[in-house]
C-alpha cells in the first residue's frame, strides 16, 4: 500500500502538488505563513470540499509524532523543503547587513532540519524527501544534506543527496536545488534518481554542475541522471507565457490594477505541451485565468520599454541616462541646475550600477528563465516581461514556477509573489514523487 504524506515546511505547496498529482494522499502538514496555509488548503482541501489538513503553527513547539493518528498501517512518507534564507545567497546577504549577530550561522532557521528529522523518525517514515537551495552544501563550511543523511543512517535508513535542475523536466526556468532521498533498511525498495524530460540546447554546464566533481568526495552524494538526446529541448520563456493574456501594450497603455481572483481570458489558443499541462493539470481545460496583477512602476515603463531581451541593469541605466538628456535638452536644462537635478531624480534609477548588474533583467523569449526567487514580494526588477513593458504577473511568475492556471494564490500580490518564488516547481515536484510512487507500488 502506498504510505501516506506529511508535508512539512508546505509554503503554498509546490512539493506537495506533485505528490498529490501522482495519486499520494496528503493527509497533514506544518507551515508558519497563514498567507501560504490559506493557499495550500484552499488548493488542496477546500476546493474540494474536504477539511483542512494542513497547520499553522511552529514546528518546533510541536510533538514529532502529532500526525501518528493520520497514517494509518500505511505508514508515511516526509516531505518538506526546511527554509532556506539562512543559506541562500540572497538571504546571507540580507542577514549580514542587519549586523554581526545576525549572521547565517547565527539563524535558527538554518538548524531546522533538525525538526525535519525529529519529525521522521517520530513518525518512523518509510521514506523521506527534502528539498533545499544548493548554498546549504556550505553553511558556515558544513553541508547539510551530507549532515541530514549520516543522522538517517545512524537511524536505519539508506540515504543520499542530489542536486536536480527544474529545466530538465519541463520547467522553463533554470533552477537548481537539493535534494535528500532516504527510506528505511526493512523496507524492499530503492528509491531511483529521476530521468530527466528535457535537455539543454548546448553542452554548457549549470554552477552546480560544474561542482559535481568536488561533491563525489561526500559518500553520499549522487550524480542525478543526465539528460539524453532524445529528450526535448529546455522550455522556453515565450513558450511558457505565450497564451497569457495582453496586460500591458506599451508604456503609454493604461495601468489597471487587478485582485488577483479576477479571470482574463486567454490570448492564443494551447499552442504546445507545457501550455497544455499547465491549462489541463485537474483534468479540464481553463478558458479563462486568474492571477493577472502585476507591479505599477509608472517611473520605469519607460525604461522597460526600451529594453531589449536580456538586458540588465547596466543596459537599463544607460538608457534612462539618454532619456535624461533628451528631456533636459527639451527644456533647456543645464546640467548642474536644480531643475536638472530634479528631473534625474524622476527619471533615473539611483542604485550603484556597480551592484546591482543583475537587478534588472529583462527575459529573452528564447531560453528559460532565471532563478524566480522570492524577493518578487518586494520588486520584479529581476523578471522583467520579454515583450510588455512591465514587470511579471503573478500568473506569469506561476507559471515560470510550473504552477497550473487552476491553482489559486488565496493571498495579496506581494504575499503570491513570495510563496510562488519560494516554492518548489510542481513539475519538479512530480518528477520526484513518481520515482517514489514506483518504488512503492512495485512492492
Amino acid at each position: 500500500m502506498l504510505p501516506k504524506v506529511i508535508d512539512l515546511f508546505s509554503g503554498c505547496g509546490g512539493l506537495a502538488l506533485g505528490f498529490e498529482k501522482v495519486g499520494f494522499d496528503i493527509v497533514a502538514g506544518i507551515e508558519l505563513k497563514d498567507d501560504a496555509i490559506n493557499t495550500i488548503s484552499y488548493n488542496l482541501a477546500w476546493r474540494y470540499g474536504k477539511e483542512q489538513t494542513h497547520l499553522c503553527y511552529d514546528i518546533t513547539k510541536m510533538q514529532g509524532d502529532i500526525f501518528k493518528d493520520k497514517i494509518g498501517k500505511e505508514g508515511c512518507i516526509v516531505i518538506g523543503g526546511p527554509p532556506c534564507q539562512a543559506y541562500s545567497i540572497v538571504g546571507r546577504g540580507k542577514l549580514r547587513s542587519l549586523g554581526e549577530h545576525r549572521v547565517n550561522i547565527n539563524d535558527n532557521r538554518g538548524y531546522l532540519y533538525q525538526d525535519f528529522i525529529r519529525f521522521v523518525l517520530a513518525m518512523k517514515a518509510r521514506a523521506v524527501v527534502m528539498e533545499n537551495v544548493p548554498e546549504s552544501t556550505n553553511f558556515g563550511k558544513v553541508n547539510i544534506p551530507q549532515v541530514v543523511c549520516e543522522e538517517l543512517e545512524k537511524n536505519d535508513y539508506k540515504a543520499y543527496w542530489t542536486i536536480l535542475n527544474a529545466a530538465d523536466f519541463g520547467t522553463p526556468q533554470v533552477r537548481e536545488r537539493v535534494f535528500v532521498f532516504g527510506v528505511r533498511n526493512d523496507e524492499n525498495v530503492d528509491i531511483k534518481l529521476p530521468l530527466p524530460t528535457h535537455r539543454a540546447s548546448s553542452g554548457n554546464l549549470t554552477m552546480y554542475q560544474r561542482r559535481f566533481e568536488t561533491f563525489k568526495k561526500f559518500s553520499n552524494f549522487r550524480v542525478p541522471n543526465k539528460s539524453c538526446d532524445r529528450n526535448e529541448l529546455w522550455i522556453t520563456v515565450g513558450e511558457a507565457l505565450s497564451d497569457l493574456p495582453t496586460l500591458f501594450i506599451n508604456e503609454f497603455s493604461e495601468y489597471k490594477s487587478r485582485p488577483l481572483n479576477i479571470e482574463l481570458p486567454y490570448k492564443t489558443q494551447i499552442e504546445n505541451n507545457f501550455q497544455y499541462i499547465m491549462r489541463n493539470w485537474y483534468g479540464k481545460s481553463n478558458k479563462k485565468v486568474s492571477g493577472n496583477a502585476f507591479r505599477k512602476n509608472t517611473r520605469d515603463f519607460p525604461i522597460f520599454s526600451r529594453m531589449k531581451q536580456g538586458d540588465n541593469y547596466i543596459d537599463a541605466s544607460r538608457i534612462a541616462d539618454q532619456m535624461l538628456l533628451c528631456e533636459a535638452k527639451l527644456y533647456n536644462y543645464e546640467k548642474d541646475s536644480k531643475e536638472y537635478k530634479l528631473l534625474k531624480r524622476k527619471m533615473v534609477p539611483q542604485y550603484d550600477r556597480e551592484k546591482f548588474e543583475n537587478k534588472w533583467k529583462r527575459l529573452d523569449a528564447n531560453k528559460p528563465s532565471h532563478t524566480v526567487v522570492a524577493h518578487l514580494e518586494k520588486d520584479t526588477y529581476s523578471h522583467i516581461h520579454p515583450w510588455e513593458p512591465r514587470g511579471i504577473s503573478v500568473r506569469e511568475a506561476a507559471r515560470l514556477q510550473s504552477f497550473p492556471d487552476d491553482f489559486v494564490f488565496n493571498c495579496s500580490m506581494s504575499n503570491a509573489f513570495r510563496q510562488i518564488g519560494n516554492a518548489v516547481p510542481p513539475l519538479l515536484s512530480l518528477a520526484v514523487a513518481k520515482t517514489i510512487y514506483d518504488s512503492f507500488k512495485e512492492e
